[in-house]
């Protein structure tokens, strides 16, 4: 008889969760985490500290009413920084660490730590209007990419859009986000077509707005659009708006990101949106998880192998 090998998923093991402001992550995080069998480590920023304590402890008690195994959640109260330094050293004893937060929170725990980290830096998500595009939808992908919630991350940051529209779409593109409240920062071609635009400096190109503030870059073809998005992207959410099929594809091949759109908004790269339901946050890594991480993303898998006395020759 022939043996047999099946793959299957386990916990990871003890994860912690690092975060700031929002009370709703210890909720989140909890329940995710213990979902996929997971022991949790919270600790949350200074700003939240008393929710995060009310809502740690509700979860504590509910969880020990219902048989959960004592320590499987638990809030790290101290808002000291070492403490922060000393969680993500305790190699052998945390297994993974997910910091949630702004670029410089991610930043520290990342050259802090000594166990592996999940993170997501920042989201410079671009949508490039290709020389095919339908304008009609550019439009409104740009204005729903920018405007419907610009304090997240897959919020558009970077417009790039091929000389051969720019005329006929950045006028009206400046007058319906202008009336939205969207300052406009351009290039020396697109300053021309829409002089009210203020100069976009070079690191115009690397920032992360998180407000109305939307950088725009008139580019000669699809290749510059991509070595753009190469240089100065942050591998989150990248679109291409066009009708042009052979170009749709060049675009999802060679940008290398977590999320890549045709003809639709960045706004997208969501676990909700995706189908997962609640999500853990949003991974730009490639290993072990990668773009909006639910369930699946809280687990790792083993090899079973079952024989009857089997060697190998």
């Amino acid at each position: 008889m022939a043996s047999r090998s099946t793959k299957l998923r386990v916990p990871i093991g003890v994860i912690g969760i690092i975060y700031e402001a929002r009370p709703n992550v210890t909720a989140d995080a909890a329940v995710l985490c213990l979902k996929a069998s997971n022991a949790v480590i919270l600790r949350g920023g200074s700003e939240a500290q008393h929710s995060n304590r009310a809502i740690g402890a509700a979860l504590v008690a509910g969880g020990e009413a219902a048989g959960l195994p004592a320590g499987a959640l638990q809030l790290v109260e101290t808002t000291d920084r070492d403490a922060v330094r000393e969680l993500v050293q305790l190699v052998g004893r945390v297994d993974l660490v997910i910091p949630r937060g702004g670029e410089g929170l991610i930043r520290a725990v990342t050259e802090q730590a000594r166990v592996p980290v999940i993170k997501h830096y920042k989201g410079v998500c671009h949508v490039y209007v290709d020389a095919s595009a339908d304008l009609s939808m550019a439009l409104a992908i740009v204005e729903n990419a920018k405007c419907q919630r610009p304090g997240t991350c897959n919020a558009l940051e970077t417009l790039l859009v091929h000389r051969e529209v720019a005329t006929a779409f950045l006028p009206e593109l400046a007058a319906r986000l202008s009336a939205l409240g969207v300052e406009l920062r351009g290039d020396e071609q697109a300053r021309a077509l829409v002089p009210a635009m203020k100069v976009a400096t070079e690191q115009d190109w690397y920032d992360e707005y998180l407000d109305l503030i939307l950088a725009v870059r008139v580019v000669p073809d699809l290749e510059a659009a991509i070595a753009h998005i190469t240089r100065y992207g942050s591998q989150h959410s990248d679109a291409i708006v066009a009708r042009d099929e052979a170009a749709q594809q060049r675009f999802v091949r060679e940008v290398d990101s977590a999320a890549v759109y045709v003809n639709a908004s960045t706004r997208f790269t969501d676990g909700g949106e995706f189908g997962m339901g609640a999500e853990i946050g949003i991974s730009t890594d490639k290993l072990h998880a990668r773009g909006p991480m639910g369930l699946p993303e809280l687990t790792t898998y083993k090899y079973i192998v079952r024989g009857t006395g089997h060697i190998r020759r």
